[in-house]
């Protein structure tokens, strides 16, 4: 287990991440000015609604402690390259996805900190352990910013190499993903099984709210149909690959898998059962 958390868990994030940076230009990031409502739309969901939906739902289903911390941290992690995979299957639109996908992510060195020090403080008080915020920052970076800059550079300088190998990365990606989630789970049986009558149900719960607000907002605001089924996946998908890392290297200095990374493990595993059904309804849609 302490393989996984200290070599395979970080090495595999910083793969998947750098499959979204190869995925990106400076264009997706340009778009955002072109499109200034439905990007704010976007990430105003992400960045506000989300942390407060997961902090409703954590309080609704009784989360203390580390479990309730650990939802917090699963609340605060953007989409990843799943979310724009799902984008492309709902036929929504995957240029919006992606620019949502590449700037919340360099954001969250910032609102990660920002989420799990007032997740520490509201569910742990006396018994917080001592997570320094500056380290966390770092570390946030080294984990996303770092892997998507690199990916990034090297679509600059290999154009026409990363043209024929992108969809490859981010399939391996999305299964590496998964990989990881079920090792996590599977190294944690016991754990996994003790916890999955309360979490389970929560992390539907959360996925099915933020996901139907998600659609609702947008629409309300006027946006169009693919842009309102974009931020709806947006809202809803979480990376939980890059849930667990924060839970196992930051808030347990690496020691291993603790109730940090059980909700993020547990959401991995039990979101599809919201993913697939949403798909095929917006597919429907159109």
């Amino acid at each position: 287990m302490d393989i996984l958390v200290s070599v395979v868990l970080p090495l595999g994030l910083a793969f998947i991440m750098f499959s979204l940076g190869v995925g990106l230009t400076p264009a997706d990031f340009l778009r955002v000015g072109q499109r200034p409502l439905a990007f704010t739309v976007g990430a105003l969901n992400q960045i506000i609604l989300l942390p407060a939906v997961a902090y409703m739902v954590a309080i609704s289903f009784g989360l203390t402690g580390e479990l309730a911390v650990g939802f917090m941290i699963l609340a605060a992690c953007p989409g990843g390259v799943t979310s724009n995979i799902i984008a492309r299957l709902a036929k929504a639109d995957v240029a919006l996805s992606v620019s949502l996908t590449a700037v919340i992510s360099l954001t969250s060195v910032i609102t990660v900190p920002l989420i799990l020090g007032f997740a520490i403080t509201t569910f742990m008080a006396e018994n917080a352990p001592d997570v320094n915020i500056t380290r966390t920052a770092i570390t946030m970076f080294a984990l996303t910013v770092v892997p998507i800059t690199v990916g990034m550079a090297v679509r600059r300088m290999f154009p026409a190499a990363i043209a024929g190998v992108e969809r490859g990365l981010s399939f391996a990606a999305v299964i590496l993903f998964v990989v990881i989630v079920l090792a996590a789970v599977g190294a944690n049986w016991a754990l996994f099984t003790a916890n999955m009558l309360t979490l389970g149900p929560a992390s539907l719960a959360l996925l099915a709210v933020l996901t139907t607000l998600g659609f609702l907002l947008p629409r309300i605001l006027g946006r169009s149909l693919r842009e309102a089924k974009t931020i709806s996946i947006e809202t809803g998908i979480q990376n939980g690959t890059l849930g667990i890392a924060i839970a196992a290297l930051i808030v347990d200095g690496g020691a291993g898998f603790t109730g940090y990374a059980l909700p993020s493990a547990i959401y991995g595993v039990v979101m599809y059962l919201i993913v697939v059904p949403a798909v095929l309804l917006y597919r429907r849609m159109d």
